[in-house]
């Protein structure tokens, strides 16, 4: 039993060792820096790609990826989270409409950062509510994401037209004003946005995990992000949101997230503690 039990820890501590490993490589050699994700999900993800590479162990896939740039590609979609709709969370997008639209008004010229934005869902949901609030003109959105792979589906505004039944019911549950179909065009099984839509949208590759502050927001998205981060990769990251956000800019955080716990909770004020809408109070 002692024997098992040893065996038991000891594959334990060489997979924790092998993980490290390979997270060490991919950010050595390719800047993608997840050592600070939770580890759990993490270890999960890199197993679902040895298998799917038919490999045998973690310190296998490792040779794989430091060798053949399309496994590390294969990776890195599978390490990076990519679960998004539009109008997610409708009551969130509803409070925004509804408590944040009216300061926004008061703004000559609107900045919004859409962090780790993903395939761009949110993106466009943010265009279709501003445009219907008549601010889009006035509004510069920026949509960054680590992955340059799913910025390109973002950029290209198409979605499976199978998924429009529950974007539709996003969009009104939200608060939405017109029929949802006006915004897109339908051909075969996937639907094109409206290229208006992306007229004031800025898409650019940004992680979260290395990069520094690059504008002062109004708004800043980030959204069901900060869930696969340790407790130090999330100090970080809310320290450079605090950062990039301007005085009485609103931060909209996921629903599983919280400013609470945090070394800044003391510089926000909820705005709409339901909907994870804080305040900035404190330069």
């Amino acid at each position: 039993m002692l024997g098992d039990n040893k065996e038991r820890n000891d594959v334990s501590e060489r997979e924790r060792i092998e993980i490290t490993l390979l997270l060490e490589g991919l950010f050595r050699l390719y800047g993608q820096d997840f050592r600070n994700y939770a580890f759990s999900s993490l270890r999960r993800r890199i197993w679902h790609r040895v298998n799917a590479e038919r490999l045998p162990t973690i310190t296998a896939l490792t040779e794989k990826v430091l060798h053949d740039r399309d496994a590390t590609n294969r990776l890195l979609a599978d390490l990076t989270i990519h679960v998004t709709e539009m109008f997610r969370d409708p009551e969130m997008f509803r409070a925004f409409r509804e408590q944040v639209v009216p300061i926004l008004r008061t703004y000559p010229f609107i900045r919004i950062w859409h962090a780790g934005c993903s395939t761009g869902e949110e993106v466009y949901s943010m265009a279709i509510l501003l445009k219907e609030e008549g601010l889009y003109n006035k509004t510069r959105i920026y949509a960054t994401d680590m992955n340059e792979y799913v910025l390109e589906t973002a950029r290209e505004g198409v979605f499976p037209l199978e998924r429009m039944q529950t974007f539709t019911r996003n969009y009104i549950e939200a608060g939405g004003t017109e029929s949802f179909s006006r915004y897109y065009t339908a051909k075969y099984d996937s639907v094109l946005f409206q290229s208006e839509l992306k007229s004031n949208i800025v898409f650019a590759q940004h992680n979260l995990v290395t990069d520094r502050s690059f504008n002062e927001f109004n708004v800043i998205f980030c959204r069901n992000v900060m869930i696969y981060f340790n407790k130090e990769l999330q100090d970080h990251v809310h320290g450079l949101l605090y950062d990039s956000l301007g005085m009485f800019g609103i931060l909209a955080l996921g629903t599983k997230e919280s400013i609470n716990f945090t070394r800044y909770a003391d510089d926000y004020e909820v705005f709409d503690d339901r909907s994870r809408l804080y305040r900035k109070i404190k330069a």
